[in-house]
């Protein structure tokens, strides 16, 4: 099976600094690949390449797409662009607008998925951080992409919003057969989301390894990512 999107060999430099260092990510059809590593280790570099908000130093993103151009990928990158003064809709049209893209039964369709269509009035500063979250999502599904791409979505959510989010991102792959890319800190929420994990440490891509090989060498437990995640970065017991 091809990769649907795959680095090579890709690299990033500030100055003298490398952010990202020979990094070879494989990501396949349907994966929810979660992206786990301390501050400063890359995540967010590696996501904002790969959706094009900065251009590598060197290496290539290959992207096995149908679809070509603008819109294959969607993205919330730290906190979402809302404005506060405007409804989740109108919020939804200016972004549909500026893409050129503006349909309003599509636009309604999507406040519908992430459950927000119950709020047609409520100014966006308003909500609850889940409610924002899921409007930051909702912004990032105009114009149809086949991949989104989170940086850690659920970063300061209640338990509440983080169930909301996480059951968001399950049904986005369950009935639009998504494939996204997820960053998180939240390790034991990670695991509850994703079938697939990459570890980063100091720009470098140190290892990947699915869920059903975590729960293989961990017997199933519940802490195995956070237990695999200490063993490769931190020093602990060998792992392969």
């Amino acid at each position: 099976m091809n990769c649907y999107l795959e680095t090579k060999n890709l690299n990033k430099r500030y100055g003298s600094f490398e952010a990202v260092k020979n990094m070879n990510v494989h990501i396949y059809k349907g994966d929810i690949y979660g992206l786990i590593g301390p501050n400063g280790a890359g995540k967010t570099t590696l996501m904002k390449m790969i959706i094009g908000f900065a251009g590598p130093t060197s290496g290539e993103i290959i992207l096995n797409s149908e679809k070509k151009g603008e819109g294959v990928i969607g993205n919330l990158i730290e906190s979402p662009g809302i404005y506060g003064h405007l409804t989740a809709y109108e919020n939804m049209m200016l972004k549909a607008k500026a893409q050129g893209v503006y349909n309003k039964d599509e636009l309604l369709d999507i406040l519908d998925f992430v459950g927000l269509s119950n709020v047609p009035k409520k100014k966006a500063g308003k909500f609850s951080l889940g409610m924002k979250q899921r409007l930051g999502i909702a912004l990032a599904l105009i114009g149809d992409p086949e991949i989104l791409i989170l940086d850690e979505p659920t970063n300061g959510l209640d338990p509440q919003g983080i169930i909301e989010v996480r059951e968001l991102i399950h049904r986005l792959r369950a009935e639009r057969n998504m494939t996204i890319m997820i960053s998180s800190h939240i390790l034991s929420e990670l695991q509850k989301v994703a079938n697939v994990f990459g570890i980063i440490s100091n720009g470098e891509l140190v290892m990947e390894v699915t869920s059903d090989e975590l729960m293989e060498k961990y017997n199933g437990d519940s802490g195995a990512l956070e237990e695999f995640y200490l063993d490769v970065v931190r020093g602990g017991k060998k792992v392969c």
